[in-house]
């Protein structure tokens, strides 16, 4: 499915007990939609052990890292930045050059959480806004990677996977993975 190189999530700003859900919706997103890692700032033990064990479950590949030095992470990251934020230029605008530079350098797309530091918005090479109303930070990471990835990441075939769910239209259903596996 990737086209393009490394797509990395690094998720700013989790307050354990409080964004514990968040941070983990964040990389459920990022996985089922096309990212190859997340980095969670700080301490964010349950999100990571709960994307972990999706990943062992339904497949990968797909990382999580921890840092408690987010702006190192920034710093040193080899590729351009994306930061998305509702205060960034709109996505039809940029989507454009971040997709033609995707398929020549990694990139990084920060999602923050409370306030960001200015720092994040001066070392991104696109702020990018999916809208500039208040929304959800796994909303607009959503939206960017359908975007990013032209609905591909939608066709991803998933490896090392111990079981797959079947499409239907009622109900649900998952089995065991193919002796592939995956799909």
């Amino acid at each position: 499915m990737q086209q393009g190189r490394e797509v990395a999530v690094l998720r700013l700003g989790h307050r354990p007990g409080r964004d514990n859900r968040m941070t983990t919706h964040v990389g459920l997103t990022a996985r089922a939609l096309g990212a190859d890692r997340i980095v969670l700032a700080g301490s964010a033990d349950g999100p990571q052990e709960t994307i972990e064990g999706v990943t062992d479950r339904f497949g990968g590949p797909f990382s999580v890292e921890q840092t408690s030095e987010p702006k190192a992470v920034l710093r040193r990251f080899e590729g351009r930045v994306a930061h998305l934020t509702m205060y960034g230029l709109p996505i039809q605008d940029v989507e454009g050059p971040i997709r033609r530079a995707h398929r020549e350098e990694p990139l990084l797309v920060v999602v923050g959480a409370e306030k960001v530091p200015f720092d994040v918005y001066e070392r991104a090479d696109w702020n990018v806004g999916v809208t500039n109303q208040p929304h959800s930070e796994v909303a607009g990471l959503a939206v960017f990677l359908d975007r990013l990835f032209e609905g591909r990441e939608l066709d991803r075939e998933w490896i090392d996977a111990d079981r797959q769910v079947i499409p239907t239209a009622t109900g649900k259903r998952v089995e065991p993975a193919d002796e592939d596996g995956g799909d």
